[in-house]
């Protein structure tokens, strides 16, 4: 629906600029250039057109016609931006899974950089997670594949496959000279995006792995067990952990959000037009009855983590601790193709903080910034350059920041910015950013 009304207003434009034509000749100019663009993209689709057939008729070896095409989808997305692309009818299948919190394979969440797969975050309790795969790793061979040349849906579709059987992938770390290789079994993936565990017994720990159609409803569970367990007037508060959580889908990290606030903006989306913007407020209602809120990020937060920790900070409802985000501040959406043509992965707005911040390259940085220590083998990776460092990402509107440590202690005992918060809901720290002070500027 939305392709063809933009081939109606398309038309509509072109049939005005055409009738002024004889009335004013200022629109002349504007009508001719517009005829020789339109004159100037027929001739390189024919061009196009040529070396399709130049390829179908010469190369040594008989060419998949399918494939061809597929490939030069692929080749014009992957041109626009490193979260654009194409997914066959099987990938799309997949995605669909996947946004539902079940899907099978390794349980890595992946990008494109610089050709090789580079490990966003793996998902808590997968192979991915058990076999030490860290964020930031990049992978470079699939069962003694060269990543380099595929694309990532190809490379996301090979690490796929039947439960128990095995896949071995080599890794490039930084800080590490030789290059790792592990073997995993791939198992189905149930994606429990929401855990949660009482902090001593005064204080609740709700942590969200991902944004997926499960995640309001975990959410909501959460804090009812979490009131079931400890007395309302024992409850010091709430932690909410969106460390290396890479997003998900947009409704969700609404609802979540608005979960926390009684009203005002969430987030707007702006596309390329003005009439595209979107504004999503919130409604009246505060799941946790307005108790203290701290929010946990870093360097691997990304996307919806980013839209749910900018909101509760510029409503001054929750104090952000920990390291500044990603950085990726645009949408995507997903148009389906037809019957047995897969869908579009195509990048059509950018997300805005309430108080109008962009996250595109920027990130949110933390109310009170605290950093690990992290383990002499380790600190190599201590820093992610985050959006801003994957190639033909879109600018910022304005300066870009850089990532940030991406880190997380296993061991809670050593965990400082989950100590931290702790002490400050219990009283036992004092930081002017805890409680979020209204009057105080926002953290850039």
């Amino acid at each position: 629906m939305m392709r063809k009304t933009s081939l109606i207003l398309l038309g509509v434009a072109a049939g005005a600029a055409l009738t002024l034509l004889a009335t004013q000749p200022r629109m002349i100019l504007i009508g001719a250039r517009a005829q020789a663009a339109a004159a100037d993209t027929y001739r390189q689709l024919n061009l196009f057109g040529d070396v399709f057939e130049r390829v179908r008729a010469d190369y040594v070896e008989k060419p998949d016609d399918a494939k061809l095409i597929e490939n030069a989808i692929n080749g014009m997305l992957s041109g626009l931006d490193p979260h654009s692309s194409y997914m066959d009818a099987k990938s799309y299948r997949d995605m669909q899974v996947q946004t539902r919190g079940e899907f099978g394979g390794l349980g890595i969440e992946v990008t494109m950089e610089d050709g090789l797969i580079k490990v966003v975050a793996p998902i808590d309790d997968t192979p991915a997670a058990k076999a030490g795969i860290l964020a930031n790793d990049l992978i470079t061979k699939l069962d003694d594949e060269q990543v380099q040349g595929m694309t990532l849906n190809q490379a996301v579709e090979k690490m796929r496959g039947p439960v128990n059987t095995k896949i071995k992938l080599t890794i490039m770390r930084k800080g590490v000279d030789k290059p790792i290789e592990v073997t995993l079994t791939r198992d189905i993936i149930h994606v429990r995006s929401v855990r949660w565990h009482v902090e001593g017994d005064d204080v609740g720990y709700i942590r969200i792995t991902q944004f997926n159609e499960q995640t309001t409803e975990g959410l909501r569970k959460a804090v009812s067990e979490i009131t079931a367990k400890v007395p309302d007037d024992k409850l010091k508060g709430y932690i909410l952990d969106l460390r290396n959580n890479p997003g998900g889908l947009l409704d969700q990290a609404i609802s979540v959000a608005d979960a926390f606030l009684e009203k005002g903006e969430i987030v707007s989306t702006r596309g390329r037009n003005p009439e595209e913007t979107q504004r999503f407020n919130a409604r009246p209602g505060d799941l946790i009855k307005h108790k203290p809120l701290i929010v946990l990020i870093n360097g691997g937060s990304a996307s919806a983590s980013e839209i749910v920790a900018g909101a509760l900070q510029d409503h001054k409802r929750a104090t952000l601790i920990g390291t500044r985000s990603f950085g990726k501040g645009s949408v995507q959406t997903i148009i389906p193709l037809g019957p047995g043509n897969g869908a579009l992965r195509l990048t059509t707005a950018r997300y805005f903080t309430p108080s109008g911040r962009s996250i595109q390259a920027q990130g949110i940085a933390p109310d009170i910034e605290v950093l690990q220590d992290v383990p002499e083998e380790l600190k190599a990776k201590t820093d992610s350059k985050g959006e801003a460092s994957l190639r033909g990402h879109l600018k910022a509107e304005g300066k870009e920041l850089g990532g940030s440590q991406s880190y997380v202690p296993p061991d809670p005992k050593n965990d400082k910015a989950l100590i931290m918060a702790d002490d400050l809901l219990r009283g036992l720290q004092v930081n002017s950013a805890f409680p979020p002070n209204p009057k105080a500027p926002v953290p850039n």
